[in-house]
């Protein structure tokens, strides 16, 4: 192998955007694995809902990070950086350029510029603010924020109950800002990055993500939430195409209307995506 600058290609944007296709292409020309940063298609028990690589598309190139792992790991963005930069560092030994695909964004962040230096969750922490948020609203956590962290409250998704609930658990264990704790400093790598940005028409992605819903019913999306449906209090599990079943197990929705929110909630998901990655990237 000649020391020529290794390159990692890096293909993103929104869900059914069309990256899986992309990134089996471009591998399969340059003779390269395809690493995934997709935060939830790493779930081994997660075979239909996440919207893997198609099996023809596993067996055309390798994939890592798909089906790697168990629902019952914490699995963290942290832990993803870790674990994705020692396996580039052996696969480009024996490779000039890889191919990395997924819409992750704090993922993809961990790889490109690394995951600030925030302690650990707090979990009995976390188990306060929680029984906050749920007696007294989102609102009283983020009006409580804004004093404490004006920057953090102008900064994050303050829609988010997670996102309010992780600057507010850093802030009490640490007593000093969450935006100061983040730097956002790029961390360097040992190779180069092109990125490749994904988004097509608005109309076109919310049609392919409501014919991809429908191609997860024929292969059988709700039997496969049946089967995880007592594993629905974990993380990974808290997911669309999966919640969304198990309100309907629960009879708080019909089978046509849960199927409807999968659809909602998805391209309300891509909107999300589409809002995170324009950061950094103009549409291709």
């Amino acid at each position: 192998m000649t020391s020529e600058i290794k390159k990692l290609v890096l293909i993103t944007g929104p869900t059914a955007s069309g990256k899986s296709n992309l990134a089996v292409e471009i591998a399969l020309r340059e003779g390269s694995p395809v690493i995934s940063c997709d935060s939830r298609q790493i779930y081994r028990e997660l075979r239909i809902g996440t919207a893997p690589p198609t099996p023809d598309q596993l067996l055309a190139v390798k994939h890592y990070f798909i089906f790697s792992h168990t629902v019952f790991e914490h699995y963290t963005a942290g832990r993803y950086e870790t674990e994705a930069l020692s396996l580039l560092d052996k696969l480009f030994a024996d490779h000039n350029t890889l191919v990395m695909a997924g819409g992750s964004g704090l993922y993809i962040d961990a790889v490109c510029k690394g995951i600030d230096n925030v302690p650990p969750p707090d979990h009995q922490l976390r188990e306060q603010l929680t029984e906050r948020l749920n007696k007294e609203g989102l609102e009283s956590l983020r009006r409580e924020l804004a004093i404490l962290d004006r920057e953090s409250y102008d900064s994050i998704d303050i829609a988010n109950p997670r996102r309010v609930l992780r600057a507010m658990e850093v802030i009490l264990q640490t007593g000093e800002k969450y935006s100061s704790i983040k730097k956002n400093i790029d961390k360097k790598r040992g190779f180069e990055i092109e990125k490749i940005y994904l988004e097509p028409p608005r109309d076109i992605l919310y049609n392919r993500i409501n014919n991809r819903v429908d191609a997860m019913m024929e292969a059988g999306l709700l039997d496969e939430a049946k089967r995880l449906y007592p594993l629905r209090m974990l993380t990974a599990l808290k997911t669309v195409g999966y919640t969304e079943f198990f309100d309907y197990i629960d009879g708080k929705t019909t089978l046509d209307q849960a199927v409807e929110l999968i659809k909602r909630n998805t391209r309300r998901y891509a909107k999300r995506q589409i809002t995170w990655w324009r950061r950094d990237f103009n549409p291709l």
